[in-house]
């Protein structure tokens, strides 16, 4: 059965998804780059990103690559996309991630402005959704063919599905940082009362890796 999965997502010790002053030059805000750390070094980013086969395996790694099994679908928010704000002005702006994004899969965008679908090497084509969260899952849950949907970021689309209660499997990776300031992901929602509990937890060098289910979820 389908499940919507947040995946590999990075926070703080103190809670943030993101720091303070995103921009072109600091997508993940001012220090957001320390929340990956423990992903940056593995197999499976390295073989993402740069085509190698040299990176860490390990616990890490394990997680990393766990993060893409059974996805045949990505939602995301306009502000993980790109910087651009308002209406499109044109469709230059393609993404972070270069002409082969790492999806290959269709990516349902959250955003208030329509735009054409984008399609991109490797599989990735970005649908933009101008109605709603709820027609992004059912739109993704139809394009995923029986497969998980993940929820890819950012922190306020997180939260969104989280208050929903929707998400049915969060992956976090609490990294050893202090932000201070930033988007908080669990401030003001209660994981208890929507159902969530801590199924796992594994500590590696670099992070500590919880995985959260709700219900029934997963088994």
């Amino acid at each position: 059965m389908s499940r919507l999965r947040v995946a590999a997502f990075a926070i703080s010790a103190d809670g943030y998804g993101a720091g303070p002053g995103q921009s072109l030059d600091a997508p993940l805000g001012r220090g957001g780059e320390q929340l990956h750390q423990w992903f940056f070094p593995t197999r499976t980013f390295q073989l993402m990103a740069h085509g190698r086969d040299d990176g860490e395996t390990g616990i890490d790694d394990d997680f990393a690559a766990r993060s893409f099994d059974n996805v045949g679908a990505w939602i995301m928010g306009r502000n993980m996309f790109g910087p651009v704000r308002g209406p499109w002005p044109d469709d230059a702006w393609k993404g972070w991630w270069g002409p082969n994004p790492p999806y290959h899969t269709p990516v349902f965008v959250l955003s208030r402005h329509p735009r054409p679908p984008l399609e991109m090497e490797g599989g990735t084509v970005f649908h933009f959704v101008t109605d709603g969260t709820e027609s992004a899952l059912a739109r993704a849950r139809q394009a995923a063919g029986g497969r998980d949907v993940r929820v890819g970021g950012g922190v306020a689309t997180v939260r969104a599905y989280l208050e929903a209660g929707l998400i049915d499997e969060l992956h976090l990776a609490v990294s050893p940082v202090l932000l201070g300031a930033g988007e908080h992901l669990m401030s003001g929602i209660d994981l208890p009362a929507l159902g969530y509990r801590i199924d796992e937890q594994v500590r590696s060098d670099r992070a500590t890796h919880l995985i959260l289910r709700r219900g029934n979820a997963g088994g």
